[in-house]
């Protein structure tokens, strides 16, 4: 007789479902799995032996056949150790299955412990749609398979206290729903930083609509400690977001037990070191990288000419789709990441290109060669360029502080209020992820600021994504406003930020 287990596999941040069959029958003692196991899974053969043992129970001696299904996609990891073992478990009697709508997730050690596992999450949001109505996870996974939501969820630590449950001995108490606390700990506040007024307005608006911006200026002038900030006046996620964002960190293996959901934007910022792959993701099983890590969140890119080009070019396709799919002889997976670029640069290598101190050591060839490294179709996706000018001593040595950034986020969560009311029952969440068709629905110009456009477009040669990106900007500075309609000066301000030219 066959004996069917229920569990779940991962592709990419999508779970699916697959069904452990076991078979036991009479020869010559023999532990066999099927149905393209990696060689995780095929190890699991020794930890199911050791862990039934070690819990006390029967190991037959017979020939077992275990097969995932569906046997034509690849199975990796150590996700089947729990569901083999209770497989194995049911065809011997010591155990009774409980139905068709439960499924099993977990590693087993040799002492029959439960062990956590990366991907629960997705896996178990995977299962709610698929029908179960009960998930049976590692003690340590519980709280974050609570958060897939209309699952009973059970966090047994070890085999023994599972089996326990399973055949009445001694029944579990489901996991609790997690619930989110506030953090308590301080964000770095935009009071701190003298001056930058400009650059100050360029983030909020850059926060607001979800603005890819680049920062031009010398050592110093503040243009790291300005990214660092903007954390703190960035809208608060939805719910749908917090999970979206949380089932590629849970794929990562980087949520806790403590903490299993991401409820604060993520701000990433990887070294000007990190290879292609680190940034797009990758590896024999491909594992997302700092551009999905960094999805619904920042991508922040310091010293942006130092990336190697072949690194920074690979963002171009992400900025555009919202997604980045990895190929690999086993398949191709996809990871979303739709995330808001910001980058920080000197406008040559010495830093001081332009400065009225005349310290610039650097050549015109040098100079050139420096931003050379910058292509042209990425600063095409960048929506905002400001310069970040050295700060004088008056404005350093003020006491005056400047704006909180409780202030700023107030202002920035009522535009991205005004942007979640227009975009409802669509994909879009902000201006700065408007398509084509919803663009020319929401920033339709009166004739004052179609001139206003036509003007920048022929003295300034603009791309057709820059235009696209301009009024994007624009639309973004008219909710700020609180006003329906994009006007003059929200476009006139918008095209200010594509002035700046590098060299």
């Amino acid at each position: 007789m066959v004996y069917h287990v229920f569990s779940m596999g991962l592709g990419g941040v999508e779970g699916y479902g697959v069904t452990v069959e076991c078979c036991i029958t009479q020869g010559l003692p023999s532990f066999d799995i099927v149905g393209l196991p990696d060689a995780a899974v095929k190890e699991s053969r020794e930890r199911v032996r050791a862990a039934i043992l070690s819990g006390g129970m029967q190991f037959p001696t017979g020939r077992i056949t275990i097969n995932l299904a569906p046997a034509g996609t690849r199975k990796s990891g150590t996700i089947y150790d729990l569901p083999i073992l209770l497989g194995i478990l049911a065809a011997t009697g010591q155990i009774r299955l409980p139905g068709d709508n439960w499924a099993f997730l977990g590693e087993v050690s040799m002492n029959g412990e439960l062990r956590s596992l990366p991907g629960i999450l997705p896996m178990a949001m995977a299962a709610r749609r698929a029908g179960f109505d009960t998930l049976v996870v590692p003690g340590a996974n519980g709280p974050e398979a609570t958060l897939a939501g209309e699952l009973t969820v059970y966090a047994p630590e070890s085999v023994v206290e599972l089996r326990d449950h399973l055949t009445g001995a001694k029944p579990m108490t489901p996991a609790e729903p997690w619930i989110p606390e506030a953090d308590p700990s301080p964000k770095p506040d935009f009071r701190d930083v003298k001056g930058q007024e400009n650059v100050k307005r360029a983030l909020e608006i850059a926060a607001a609509g979800s603005h890819n911006i680049l920062m031009v200026g010398p050592p110093g002038a503040g243009k790291s400690m300005l990214a660092k900030r903007l954390p703190s006046i960035l809208p608060d996620m939805t719910r749908d977001e917090a999970l979206e964002v949380s089932q590629i960190y849970s794929v990562q293996g980087l949520l806790t037990k403590e903490r299993p959901l991401i409820t604060e934007r993520p701000f990433r910022s990887p070294h000007h070191t990190v290879s292609p792959a680190g940034l797009a993701g990758g590896g024999s099983s491909p594992k997302p990288g700092e551009i999905s890590l960094a999805h619904n969140g920042v991508l922040f890119l310091d010293e942006l000419p130092e990336f190697s080009k072949e690194t920074l070019e690979i963002m171009r396709q992400p900025l555009e789709d919202g997604k980045v799919t990895i190929s690999r002889v086993s398949g191709s997976v996809s990871y979303p990441s739709r995330f808001m670029l910001v980058c920080a640069m000197n406008p040559c290598k010495c830093g001081w290109y332009g400065h009225p101190s005349g310290r610039c050591t650097c050549s015109e060839a040098a100079v050139k060669q420096y931003l050379g490294r910058i292509s042209g179709p990425l600063l095409d996706r960048i929506d905002m360029i400001v310069e970040v000018p050295a700060v004088d001593f008056e404005a350093l040595s003020g006491k005056a502080q400047g704006e909180s950034s409780d202030a700023v986020k107030a202002r920035v969560d009522q535009a991205r209020l005004r942007q979640n009311r227009r975009f409802e029952g669509t994909d879009v969440g902000c201006n700065g992820n408007m398509t084509p068709a919803v663009l020319q629905k929401v920033c339709v110009l009166d004739d004052a600021c179609t001139e206003l456009m036509r003007q920048a477009f022929l003295r300034m040669n603009l791309t057709a994504r820059s235009y696209d990106r301009i009024l994007r900007v624009a639309r973004t500075i008219a909710d700020l406003d609180g006003s329906d309609a994009i006007g003059p000066q929200h476009l006139a301000e918008a095209i200010q930020y594509r002035t700046f030219r590098l060299g």
